[in-house]
């Protein structure tokens, strides 16, 4: 332990260090702009001192069939791949949980096999996606690189386990939790060696070596001389500390997901396949073709392709994507999850502008993203290309609500100079309030094909008039399905404490039926007040005449429907009735 009167070393000469460092390390590339700030002779303050580590232990109980029925929420197609990677993935995780939570971590196999996955499929099948999909529902960090920035030697001026690092930084600092996380690296097929070169192709396969033991069990220093970030994070952690410390990642548990293209790889498996003499010299020509071989890749393909044997034996599960058809383009599309029409929702909220679908625009821009070749990418480019111009034009304009039909994406230009000419006109309100039925009616198809799905892990019942309460607040708002569900389940929270704290104040039990919560949740979606506006109009409305039903004739609890929150005096009218009825007759 060092001295406590010892003098820190003066600020001017630490950055006078690390910019040497930086200059002998990058040349002129890299310099060191900010000043660090140290105090030389101020005690360390009590708040000052490093935090303990978290306690975090992972919880995950997720079954192989859950995991593949959310990712059928989101993902078109690929079932193949949705069943490959929710079992392995599961089970990986499950493997982890088991053994932190038994006396069999102490029991570790020799040479155990990580469920490490390589994907191969062509661009935009969803690779990406359903790796993200899968990392947020399970809540684990994510961190995704490009294989063809990594070299031999360096990745950015690094290695290949600065992505372990980026996963630390991703999970805030929580070294156990990072060491649960996922790293998906793409484009690995472009560090496969060569096939054409005489000799060893030395820079790929170095990057394959330099990956091995990430992927199966090796401990990374968190502090690296090539990082400055890291020594500056050194720093401030010795700033606020006073101590030198090791921080290190055991990658034993870290998931390690591979994707690429493999464009070629079809040919090697057709040439094993065929007979050497029967149809040697032909090629494949169909995507589809190239599909059904790739569903036979095995080890010695990817070896043939250019892959190191320990490589591929570090990557023991393989999932291969289908390519997406026309039709597939358009149920992606069609779910309202998808992110494409998602995130051009909120282009234009932004603008305070409303934009509403029509279902032979979806099929239009299914067919135009077809014609790209780039599979769900083409979507993108082909609803950026559409509405550019509305987009442009409109916030400038006092049009709020934009419908795209099949007419608009026909002909972008022509529709917008229509619209900018005649914005009042009548027809386009009955248009967009055409669109917004369609919509909800799309948004209740959903939620009841995935009903199962959705009520399994929800605290709400998903009755008829829960749905229509869904796809409304879904058509008000920009988000997924599963995001307002969740919404509407904060909001049954809160009302149901309103109910709890009713009979604290005033000793009377209340229970507001399933379609009066689904009234006030529907308020309480447009106004931020609508839940204390509620309970006012509770306590005016309903308390007195409670009281004097319970004093009269001693009941304590009431049920109010809806209709008696639209109409309270009506409600009294009846109940008043109903109880002397029963009273007669006894």
């Amino acid at each position: 332990m060092s001295d406590k009167n010892e003098k820190l070393p003066d600020p001017k000469e630490i950055e006078q260090e690390i910019s040497e460092f930086l200059s002998k390390k990058f040349g002129g590339r890299v310099k060191l702009i900010a000043p660090v700030v140290l105090p030389q002779e101020a005690p360390f303050e009590k708040d000052e001192q490093e935090e303990p580590p978290k306690e975090r232990k992972i919880d995950f109980s997720l079954k192989p069939e859950e995991l593949e029925a959310y990712l059928q929420q989101y993902i078109v197609k690929q079932d193949q791949a949705k069943a490959i990677l929710a079992t392995k993935i599961c089970t990986h995780f499950n493997r982890i949980k088991h053994a932190e939570s038994s006396d069999e971590s102490n029991e570790e196999i020799v040479g155990q096999i990580k469920n490490n996955i390589l994907m191969i499929g062509p661009t935009g099948v969803g690779k990406t996606y359903m790796i993200k999909l899968i990392a947020q529902k399970i809540g684990v960090p994510f961190v995704k690189g490009d294989a063809t920035k990594f070299s031999e030697t360096g990745y950015v001026g690094g290695d290949v386990e600065d992505l372990v690092r980026d996963l630390v930084r991703e999970a805030d600092g929580d070294i156990e939790w990072a060491e649960h996380g996922i790293i998906y690296i793409d484009e690995i097929d472009k560090i496969a060696s060569s096939t054409n070169l005489i000799g060893p192709d030395v820079s790929r396969t170095g990057v394959q070596r330099a990956l091995l033991k990430p992927m199966e069990e090796t401990e990374v220093d968190l502090k690296v001389p090539h990082d400055p970030i890291s020594m500056l994070e050194e720093i401030e952690r010795y700033r606020k500390t006073g101590k030198k410390k090791k921080r290190i990642v055991n990658t034993r548990n870290i998931l390690f997901v591979m994707s690429g293209t493999f464009t070629e790889l079809a040919e090697l498996i057709k040439k094993r396949i065929l007979d050497q003499g029967i149809g040697f010299g032909a090629s494949v020509t169909s995507r589809s073709e190239r599909v059904d071989y790739l569903r036979h890749t095995k080890p010695e393909d990817l070896i043939k392709f250019g892959f190191e044997t320990e490589f591929i034996g570090r990557l023991p599960v393989v999932s291969v994507f289908e390519k997406l058809t026309e039709d597939d383009l358009y149920a992606i599309l069609k779910n309202p999850n998808n992110p494409v029409t998602l995130s051009k929702k909120l282009d234009f909220k932004a603008y305070d502008v409303s934009v509403k679908f029509e279902d032979g625009a979806l099929r239009a821009l299914a067919r135009l993203a077809c014609d790209e070749q780039t599979g769900a990418r083409g979507l993108v480019s082909a609803i950026e290309k559409v509405l550019l111009q509305f987009e442009k034009k409109l916030p400038s304009t006092s049009i709020k609500k934009l419908s795209v039909t099949e007419e608009v994406v026909k002909d972008p230009d022509g529709m917008l100079q229509k619209l900018m000419s005649t914005p009042d006109d009548p027809a386009w309100a009955e248009l967009y309030e055409k669109l917004v039925q369609y919509e909800k009616e799309s948004v209740k198809q959903y939620v009841k094909t995935n009903q199962s799905v959705l009520a399994e892990k929800s605290k709400i019942a998903l009755t008829p008039s829960r749905i229509d309460l869904i796809a409304d607040l879904y058509g008000k708002g920009t988000s997924e399905i599963n995001a307002v569900i969740t919404k509407i389940e904060t909001y049954y929270d809160q009302i149901k404490k309103v109910e709890a704290y009713f009979h604290k104040t005033h000793d009377l039990n209340i229970k507001l039926d399933e379609g009066a919560v689904d009234v006030i949740i529907s308020q309480m979606y447009s106004s931020p007040t609508a839940l204390g506006d509620f309970y006012k109009e509770l306590t005016t409305n309903f308390e007195y005449g409670f009281k004097l039903i319970r004093d009269r004739v001693g009941q304590q609890h009431f049920v109010i429907t809806k209709e008696a929150l639209k109409n309270p005096e009506e409600f009294f009218n009846n109940l008043v009735k109903k109880i002397y009825a029963e009273t007669s007759q006894s």
